[in-house]
């Protein structure tokens, strides 16, 4: 995965993720949308003029006062807890 910061100000984040699809972003934006602080999150995936697809940008908005890349931090970790907890519930159900 590459990150590639496009455009940041204090309480907004373009990012482009690279060799992520819409399972990931979905996940992610779900996450970001439940963080505090977090006002906004969408993702986009943009034909070029090639025809092709280019990796998804994702914006963030967050409150003022509230740094964005500190709430896509946030939102990571979120997305690493619930799969860890998923893993977790699913081990406890095969040892039962």
């Amino acid at each position: 995965m590459e990150l590639r910061v496009i455009d940041k100000t204090d309480e907004e984040l373009r990012i482009e993720i690279g060799g992520e699809d819409h399972t990931f972003m979905n996940v992610l934006k779900g996450a970001l949308l439940e963080t505090e602080g977090v006002t906004a999150a969408t993702y986009d995936v943009n034909p070029e003029q090639s025809g092709g697809q280019t990796d998804p940008v994702l914006s963030i908005k967050t409150e003022e006062g509230v740094d964005p890349l500190d709430a896509l931090a946030d939102g990571a970790r979120n997305v690493q807890d619930t799969a860890d907890n998923f893993t977790a519930a699913f081990d406890t159900a095969l040892d039962a």
